[in-house]
């Protein structure tokens, strides 16, 4: 049986859906907290739980020269006063066994990369912090190698885990979704998010940084909320073609209403 995920005031595991979202990573205070009044206020008004998340360091971009973020000390500041500010549960990436127990002071949901998700110090550093440990599965990872992540988190103690589907490599510079996956890790027993956007990016399309399709980024959450997945998981940007970071397979934040609408239709026909 499917274990409920206690997130601040939020249940992740039961109806309605939760969707976790914001800009992929910290660019500047003001669009930060831009960014988190906006979804915090659209969540609110369509009675959807929210999450709020983004990266004070992306530490996987292609090129050296990609931005990165504020880093951890500024990025935290900044990801607790939107906690303080909003009221929203916060998400963060985190990279290291140091930077879990740092972020674990602020922050309500520990994020395991996809990268990252078979280092084991990772995963049970995060777990000893007590905090909910969101799992992103690896795109190189099948729906059943996602159990040994697990039992990774489990051996601390802690049981408050969630997994976030993003796809599966295929071939070169491409990503693809087997739907199978959320049903067959749902299996064991612990609440599963689909991250529609980057689902649908491209890895590396443009050399020294990845592209995407987000035209298809609602048809995947589409298809994820109709096979049972507890939640949504989009990286969002007032102007997605500005963005520092996921820019083509980030969503405009002007089409969020008209996308939980959606899918908060079919949630209410299942």
């Amino acid at each position: 049986m499917e274990k409920e995920i206690d997130i601040a005031s939020i249940k992740i595991g039961r109806r309605p859906f939760v969707f976790i979202s914001g800009p992929c990573v910290i660019e500047t205070e003001y669009i930060t907290m831009k960014i988190a009044e906006m979804l915090v206020k659209i969540t609110g008004e369509m009675g959807i739980p929210y999450i709020f998340k983004s990266s004070y360091d992306k530490a996987n971009r292609t090129s050296i020269s990609s931005y990165r973020g504020p880093g951890i000390i500024e990025g935290l500041k900044i990801l607790k006063k939107i906690k303080e500010t909003f009221g929203c549960p916060v998400l963060t990436d985190v990279h290291s066994s140091n930077e879990a127990a740092i972020a674990a002071d602020v922050v309500d949901v520990l994020q395991v990369p996809a990268l990252l998700s078979r280092q084991t110090d990772l995963l049970t550093a995060c777990g000893a912090t007590g905090k909910a440990v969101n799992i992103k599965k690896g795109q190189f990872m099948s729906p059943y190698d996602i159990k040994y992540a697990i039992d990774k988190v489990k051996s601390t103690g802690n049981e408050k885990i969630i997994i976030t589907e993003r796809g599966t490599c295929f071939g070169y510079n491409n990503l693809v979704n087997d739907f199978r996956a959320i049903p067959i890790m749902k299996g064991f027993g612990y609440p599963v998010i689909f991250d529609a956007t980057h689902s649908v990016q491209r890895p590396t399309q443009h050399s020294t940084r990845s592209g995407g399709e987000r035209e298809f980024v609602l048809p995947l959450a589409k298809a994820a909320i109709a096979v049972g997945a507890d939640g949504i998981f989009m990286e969002v940007h007032i102007d997605p073609a500005q963005a520092l970071c996921d820019g083509d397979n980030s969503v405009s934040i002007d089409d969020i209403p008209e996308y939980l609408m959606v899918l908060k239709r079919i949630e209410a026909v299942l």
